[in-house]
């Protein structure tokens, strides 16, 4: 039995905590890993520190509720970004070159435990040939962390022992992420203390494992692999001209341009549902929102740059001082750069999110509470493709599941990749000459 409804869960694993050992998370026949009872009833304390839950309290309702709560001294508001210190755009001079964007993830793991904000940190790292959230204590392999890894993870874990962990942790999660811990914090206070910095990874969609196992054959590997890298850089290229790579079982390294197999964020394969129903872009309950530099002015250095936006002095102080050190090539930004740079995740999911809702609610979806204040009308041209790109979602792992080879995956999915190409376009071009 799946909780609430598998299709709006990413995996966060909070509610096996609350469960008394009645849910375990377990990988699903979609790629993701989901709740699931090991016996009994599914416990109804399990949906307080859901990041989809459709009938929250009040009082935590939502991110800007919560952001209230954890963020009331900010110094700043804006309605996309959220609540905030100050805006930033740069690099790590030491971690850029083995980290994904400008390193700052690296960067900020660093400083904590360097400065012993905390002791440790619960971080994704390589485990066994694949990856994991472990805990991580030890600054001088904090390199091992550097990498981006577009594959499920889970904090079950933590949740579960964090009563057995001697000191502060930090940790690090994509938006639903963090927002599952915030509303675990709420519940129980003394874990504000325990854990008391958030680094948010702004993320374009939650990835099936199936994606992996995509890119995987793509580029040539036929069977088992390991070790996969998802942002191989091209210091001779752009920001957006990185590779996919790993190893095959005989140990030998298959690489490819990600241009290869063309839009996998845009088209939405392999993203989890719930996805289209999250409106936090940026991360906003977070101490600090980290993500890819998505802008003209960046695109050109293969290198990479990131955004960075601080929400508490504290992340604002690590920045700053790294600032003048030297440590990092970081320079202030205005917010509206920041909101560009994620533009088209903007534009997804809040723009086209009361169309989806109205869709989903067609077929008798039970719905994730979302925020009221962000939700708008549409074009009808607009609509068209959302209504595509869910399909495509949607196919593309029904396809995968599915299919006895890549080739014959590629061949399913044409029609529908084409569908969307095309409708698209059209909405590109009415947009243009402001046609509805």
């Amino acid at each position: 039995m799946n909780l609430f409804n598998g299709e709006f869960c990413t995996g966060c694993g909070l509610c096996v905590s609350e469960s008394e050992q009645v849910i375990k998370m377990d990988w699903d026949e979609y790629g993701f890993l989901k709740p699931v009872t090991l016996h009994g009833n599914m416990p109804g304390e399990a949906m307080k520190v859901c990041p989809f839950n459709p009938k929250p309290e009040d009082a935590i309702a939502d991110e800007d509720k919560l952001a209230g709560i954890y963020l009331k001294e900010a110094a700043q508001f804006d309605p996309e970004i959220g609540c905030f210190e100050n805006t930033y755009i740069g690099y790590s001079r030491n971690w850029r070159s083995t980290s994904s964007s400008g390193g700052m993830a690296t960067y900020i793991f660093e400083q904590l435990l360097q400065l012993r904000i905390v002791d440790h940190l619960y971080i994704v790292k390589e485990v066994n040939g694949s990856y994991a959230y472990q805990l991580f204590s030890n600054e001088t392999e904090i390199k091992e962390t550097s990498k981006t890894r577009y594959i499920p993870v889970t904090l079950e874990d933590l949740f579960i022992n964090i009563g057995n962990i001697e000191g502060k942790v930090a940790v690090s999660g994509v938006a639903c992420f963090i927002k599952a811990i915030r509303l675990k914090q709420y519940y129980y206070p003394e874990l504000r203390d325990k854990i008391p910095f958030l680094i948010g990874i702004i993320c374009g969609g939650w990835k099936s494992s199936f994606f992996t196992d995509f890119l995987a054959q793509s580029s040539g590997i036929d069977g088992d692999y390991r070790n996969q890298e998802y942002r191989i850089k091209d210091a001779n290229s752009t920001a957006s001209d990185y590779s996919f790579g790993a190893y095959d079982g005989r140990g030998a390294f298959y690489q490819m341009k990600m241009s290869r197999v063309g839009d996998m964020w845009g088209s939405g394969l392999f993203k989890s549902k719930a996805c289209d129903f999250c409106t936090d872009v940026l991360t906003e309950l977070a101490d600090i929102s980290l993500g890819d530099a998505w802008l003209p002015e960046c695109r050109s250095d293969g290198m990479g740059n990131s955004i960075i936006i601080t929400r508490t002095l504290l992340a604002d102080q690590l920045i700053r001082e790294g600032m003048e050190r030297d440590d990092l090539c970081v320079q202030p930004a205005p917010k509206s750069r920041i909101i560009e740079s994620q533009r088209p995740s903007f534009s997804h999911r809040r723009d086209g999110l009361k169309f989806r809702i109205r869709m989903a609610k067609l077929q008798g979806c039970v719905l994730p509470y979302v925020r009221k204040r962000v939700l708008r009308p549409i074009s009808i041209s607009y609509s068209i493709v959302q209504l595509q790109r869910s399909i495509t979602r949607s196919e593309s792992l029904e396809q995968w599941r599915a299919a006895s080879s890549l080739e014959v995956f590629n061949r399913k999915m044409n029609k529908a990749l084409k569908r969307l190409r095309f409708v698209t376009r059209v909405y590109h071009k009415m947009r243009k000459f402001k046609i509805s």
